[in-house]
């Protein structure tokens, strides 16, 4: 073996690290403020909107031409972790952008990215609309329908578990154009929000990140022009397989930052608090737990970029497909994640099971990043797939 070996792979670049200074010093000065009242009060952040777009931080990804930032795939992780260590809600605003509009850029039209993309780096916020009621991890079981009248579609139905669902302007629909075709029946179209027959019928509930509305879409006749196929019909499935390869490792990087915000309280907060006449980090079972939590954080961290950097190489070193890294990237930072906060919660103590803390928010939405896009049982089934291919 001759030479020495490139260690830049296993770090950021100069102008990553600039970047996580800028919208870190952003999210603590106009996010974090109103983190706890828009989880109590289950309302949008518009501050941190306002504030991503203000940035150009709402949708990092976006090439150039078309108006946006044109980041890597690294970048947009970045950006997100960030916002997710002071606030899980506020980080689906550039999260979900990217989601909702990584299957155009994959296989859309110049004239369709255009329309898009240019509104969304423009402020417009994108979704994605896979899964219905009946079609969650078992996708191709959807029951949406699509069908061409003239030069136009015409959809109807229903999609579920929508995020940011009625603040999003634009949605990639997924819906089933030739239903004896199976999985290669389906095609994806982007709707619009005031296109005839679209709406907003519920919204849920939810455990957290309660900032970010999660809605049920309704197409009753919804009329779309010809040209908002995404890509030929038939092909939309693999469009929102290979959509998901790109951004599960943003949903990674928000368990990230959720995670590294809940050690960041946990460190400052057992500094403060003494028992015993002592601090309580000056006792040996705090700095073994802080130490596993800090161990964990930055094994996730470094899966989550890797997976980042192999989606723009398209594959991952070894051999081994981006799907692999993409799902393992996602389900070990989202375990890690819920991991994390639980243990920030017991370190706490009493107070950690008070909305008085921001830990205990962290670890009920660090829970939703093991559900949505792809389960963790899920993500396990497409690794393992390929392990055995």
């Amino acid at each position: 073996m001759s030479g020495k070996p490139d260690f830049d792979l296993y770090r950021p670049a100069e102008e990553h690290e600039e970047l996580r200074a800028a919208i870190r010093a952003l999210s603590e000065k106009e996010i974090a403020p109103h983190a706890a009242d828009v989880d109590e009060n289950e309302r949008f952040p518009q501050e941190a909107l306002d504030a991503l777009n203000a940035s150009g931080f709402n949708a990092v990804h976006v090439p150039e031409e078309y108006g946006g930032q044109g980041a890597d795939s690294v970048a947009a992780c970045i950006v997100i972790e960030e916002v997710a260590r002071v606030c899980g809600s506020s980080s689906l605003i550039p999260a979900v952008n990217k989601l909702g509009t990584m299957g155009l850029i994959l296989a859309g039209s110049e004239e369709l990215k255009t329309t898009v993309l240019s509104e969304i780096a423009e402020g417009k916020m994108a979704s994605y609309a896979l899964s219905e009621r009946e079609a969650g991890s078992d996708a191709a079981a959807m029951r949406t329908r699509a069908r061409q009248d003239g030069d136009d579609w015409i959809l109807g139905g229903g999609k579920a578990w929508i995020t940011n669902g009625g603040k999003s302007t634009w949605y990639t629909v997924m819906a089933v154009t030739d239903p004896e075709r199976g999985a290669s029946g389906i095609s994806a179209f982007m709707v619009n929000a005031a296109d005839e027959g679209f709406g907003v019928s519920k919204t849920e509930k939810k455990l957290g990140i309660k900032g970010s509305p999660t809605a049920e879409l309704y197409f009753e006749n919804c009329r779309i022009p010809g040209d908002r196929i995404i890509g030929e019909p038939g092909t939309g499935f693999k469009t929102a397989l290979q959509t998901l390869d790109h951004t599960r490792p943003t949903i990674g990087a928000q368990a990230v930052g959720l995670a590294q915000g809940a050690l960041d309280a946990a460190v400052a907060y057992t500094k403060e608090r003494r028992q015993f006449g002592r601090a309580i980090s000056d006792f040996q079972n705090t700095q073994f737990m802080l130490a596993d939590m800090a161990m964990k954080v930055e094994a996730a961290r470094l899966m989550v970029y890797t997976a980042a950097a192999n989606a723009e190489r398209g594959s991952a070193p070894g051999g081994q497909k981006l799907g692999f890294m993409a799902a393992a990237s996602k389900t070990f930072a989202s375990d890690v994640a819920m991991q994390v906060t639980t243990d920030a919660v017991q370190l706490f103590g009493g107070a950690g099971y008070t909305r008085d803390f921001p830990v205990e928010r962290m670890m009920r939405d660090a829970k939703i990043t093991q559900i949505y896009e792809g389960t963790n049982q899920i993500n396990r089934m497409v690794m393992a797939r390929q392990v055995l291919a």
